[in-house]
């Protein structure tokens, strides 16, 4: 397996995994990472708002997968989107840092991607 496989292949199904855990919580509670403020502003539970946002993160995953250069460039900007998200909550700024750092390696991927 090269690299570029490698990466689609993290790209593609770690996202699939953690949208689908949106809707069970088995690998953390998901809603804990929404600001009290942003809370606030939704119109639902901060449950729904995260079964939404797995829906999204499903799909981010699946198009690694079968189109990778745009999956990739989505899966980029949206690690980047979370991230800038806990930096301004000012919490779990390591969680926000990691997902830079997985950003840069979607980006990689988007790189290195033909299709």
């Amino acid at each position: 397996m090269d690299v570029k496989d490698l990466l689609k292949y993290t790209y593609g199904l770690v996202p699939i995994v953690a949208g689908l855990d949106k809707f069970t919580n088995i690998l953390t509670d998901w809603s804990q990472y929404l600001g009290a403020g942003l809370q606030d502003t939704l119109p639902f539970e901060a449950s729904t708002f995260m079964m939404i946002i797995g829906i999204i993160e499903i799909i981010a995953g699946v198009l690694v997968l079968v189109k990778t250069k745009i999956g990739a460039i989505i899966v980029a900007a949206w690690l980047t989107l979370i991230a800038l998200v806990l930096i301004f909550s000012g919490h779990y700024l390591d969680v926000a840092v990691r997902d830079l750092v997985m950003a840069i390696g979607a980006y990689t991927l988007y790189k290195l991607s033909t299709d």
